[in-house]
């Protein structure tokens, strides 16, 4: 089994997530959704963004969400901010917000101009022309270690695709501005708001980093899902990285999310939080999180936007695994939604289907496994059942 990073894992449905959906979706639902995350086991939740009610009307009431919702000990809430108005304004809520920093002063750029430009009202020029200015600040403050980035990172609905070659170039050119003043790098952030990441890019973007910079042990990674890449490019950042490394990942649950100024929409969400994060645990990574209570809150979030959500683990339930966990082997046909929610809400969402066979269903795999064996102990021949003409061991 590789050894996998160490992942820090942030759920951004209360920001990213609903600052895409109607603003009219009231206090008192934003506020249940958050409680109920809370007490999933995830460890950093993101509740929203103090930001300009004008141009992000879905944040506007979110003094009174901070003001009221109740905090989980052992939680770490954040909030967006993206001046120093904002940044006061979450000082106001400080416990229980965290007030985030990044741990390195870090170089920046957007790899396209069109985006930054609706996105922020800023240029890319703008934002490299700061590089000097974030270097001096660091090397006042006695600072150490630093980071380096680009966002839009893969490709760009309006530009078309990046090659890793046009990514490395950019990092380099950070790269080398902190080697002139003595400040070492030890993290890469590489951000996908407009969905280019595919497993193939990401795992040659990780790699050639860490070729390079064999000292860069932490990367984050910001992914957008618009094209079912998200969870396969976080896996592949996965493999690449060693146990000395440290991987940010964020997604939203359900998927939730999207991008007024890429294009897509509500079309390019996040990796839906309860799949990755079960992909993540059948790979040995512990989460911490409670999976069960994380589906309850995706179908809670459903009842609040109208709608199904993009995840999969939350409709067909994690892979069961346990004994009391496995399906009913005579049960009859699932052919809905609601009804294959009979892995939460048991027989009864199922009751009525459809059942076209004429004796009961039995296996005698089955019955091993609901004996505490295993279903299949091949390594030794021993099946339960024997035929002459199948080949097993004496």
């Amino acid at each position: 089994m590789p050894d996998y990073p160490k992942v820090n894992y942030k759920e951004e449905g209360m920001r990213e997530g609903m600052q895409i959906e109607d603003a009219q979706i009231s206090v008192e639902d934003k506020i249940m959704l958050l409680d109920a995350l809370s007490e999933t086991g995830l460890k950093q939740i993101v509740v929203g963004s103090f930001v300009s009610p004008k141009w992000t009307p879905q944040m506007e009431r979110i003094d009174e969400i901070v003001t009221n919702f109740t905090p989980k000990p052992g939680v770490n809430y954040t909030a967006l901010a993206l001046n120093s108005r904002g940044v006061e304004r979450a000082r106001a809520y400080s416990p229980p917000l965290t007030i985030e920093r990044d741990q390195y002063p870090r170089l920046g750029v957007h790899m396209c101009d069109v985006f930054v430009r609706r996105n922020t009202n800023r240029t890319q020029m703008q934002e490299m022309e700061r590089w000097p200015q974030v270097i001096a600040q660091a090397q006042e403050l006695n600072i150490k270690e630093s980071g380096i980035g680009t966002n839009a990172s893969w490709g760009s609905n309006f530009l078309g695709d990046f090659p890793v070659d046009n990514l490395m170039t950019m990092l380099e050119r950070q790269h080398s501005m902190w080697d002139e003043v003595g400040i070492d790098v030890r993290s890469c952030a590489m951000g996908d708001p407009m969905s280019h990441c595919t497993p193939a890019k990401v795992e040659e973007s990780v790699y050639r980093v860490k070729e390079r910079w064999p000292e860069i042990n932490h990367i984050r990674l910001h992914l957008h899902n618009g094209r079912n890449m998200a969870i396969a490019s976080a896996y592949a950042a996965m493999r690449v990285l060693g146990p000395d490394d440290t991987l940010d990942l964020d997604g939203t649950i359900g998927g939730l999310g999207g991008c007024p100024y890429c294009g897509n929409g509500r079309a390019t969400g996040m990796a839906p939080t309860e799949d990755l994060l079960h992909m993540m645990e059948d790979m040995g990574i512990d989460t911490g999180v409670d999976m069960d209570k994380l589906i309850d809150c995706v179908w809670m979030l459903e009842g609040v936007v109208g709608r199904e959500l993009y995840g999969h683990v939350s409709k067909a339930g994690p892979r069961p695994k346990k004994v009391e966990d496995l399906y009913n082997i005579d049960m009859p046909f699932v052919e809905t939604l609601e009804s294959a929610k009979h892995f939460k809400k048991g027989p009864e969402a199922y009751e009525g289907g459809i059942y076209p066979y004429q004796q009961p269903i039995t296996s005698p795999y089955r019955d091993r496994v609901d004996a505490g064996q295993p279903a299949y102990d091949s390594s030794s021949g021993d099946w339960p059942w024997k035929q002459d003409w199948f080949p097993a061991k004496d």
